[in-house]
Parts: C-alpha cells; structure tokens; sequence
C-alpha cells in the first residue's frame, strides 16, 4: 500500500460549504510525480461514477443508491409510485428527505454535498496517507468542481427563460 505523506500533508482541507481551493488540474500536476502511473491513470480518468480502485467500489455504491433514493424521493413528492422495497434504502431516503425537504434548489444541493463529505469521511475512516485517503480527496474536489457551477442567478435567470417560453406556449394555444 502507499503512502502519500507529503501529498496529502500539503493539500488544502475540502470542506462541502468551503470554495474550491485548487482545480481537479491541479491537483493532478501534484499527484504526478508521487503517485503510480495505474493510479494516476485511475484519477485522470475519474469520475463521481469511477467504482474501480481502493474506495471506490464502496463510493460507487452509495453515489447508486444515492442517484435511485434521489429518484424515488422526487417521483413521491410528484404522486408518482415509490421504488418497490427491495430496492430501496430507507435510511438514505430518510437523510435525503431531511436534507433537502422544503429547500431551495440551491440550498438542496449543497445539503446533498454534506451528504455526500459525510459519506467520503466514513469511507475515508482512519486513512490518512494512502490510496483510500487519495480518492477519498480525489471525489471531494469533484465534487466540489460541481458546486462551483451552481449559480443562483444564472439558475434564476434559466428558470424565469423557460416560465416565458412556457407561457408564449400557453397563450399561442389559448389564440388557436
């Protein structure tokens, strides 16, 4: 097993309500020169989907049952049948329906990213330098990625757009 030590030593702490304090790039460049060329290959092609390598799999996992829960939560809220019992995982239902019931978008998805570090810490545990605490590190900063492209007011701005073009529809059907 490795050890990345001065790697991970010198990183800045990932936080889910903290800005992004490197890019996925970045981060790369650093790993370059202390990590394998197979797990270099693994983190430049990762993705928050990746299940092959250490932590992975059991990310892969959740980030799928996370994905399922978060269907089944919106398909209920919209009248819709829930997933059938073999299929679900209550308590994550239950986390997911706390974290972003009666939210704002926004506010919604920056609790499913505290879910999401919350997770990556379990599965981190006490791995502080080796490959575990690598892609644990290697999935919050893409995860992180992702939070900068929430913008509140281009997200206002995008709903507002498609409210207008729902309504010209609305009206040309109404003059027919």
């Amino acid at each position: 097993m490795a050890s990345y030590y001065f790697l991970l030593s010198s990183l800045p702490m990932l936080k889910p309500e903290g800005a992004l304090p490197l890019t996925y790039a970045e981060f790369l460049e650093k790993c370059k020169a202390t990590v394998s060329d197979a797990k270099y290959a693994v983190l430049e092609s990762l993705t928050l989907f990746s299940g092959k390598g250490a932590l992975l799999a059991e990310w892969s996992k959740f980030y799928a049952s996370l994905a399922r829960e978060l269907v089944d939560y919106r398909n209920r809220r919209m009248g819709k049948r829930p997933q059938e019992a073999g299929q679900r995982d209550e308590t994550l239902f239950k986390e997911i329906s706390a974290a972003v019931g009666g939210k704002n978008p926004l506010e919604a998805e920056k609790a499913l990213l505290g879910l999401e570090f919350k997770k990556l810490d379990e599965l981190i545990g006490t791995h502080y330098f080796d490959d575990h605490a690598l892609f644990g590190y290697a999935l919050k900063l893409k995860l992180l990625e992702r939070k900068t492209m929430f913008d509140q007011k281009r997200g206002k701005e995008e709903m507002d757009r498609i409210l207008d073009g729902l309504q010209k529809k609305i009206l040309i059907g109404e003059r027919e």
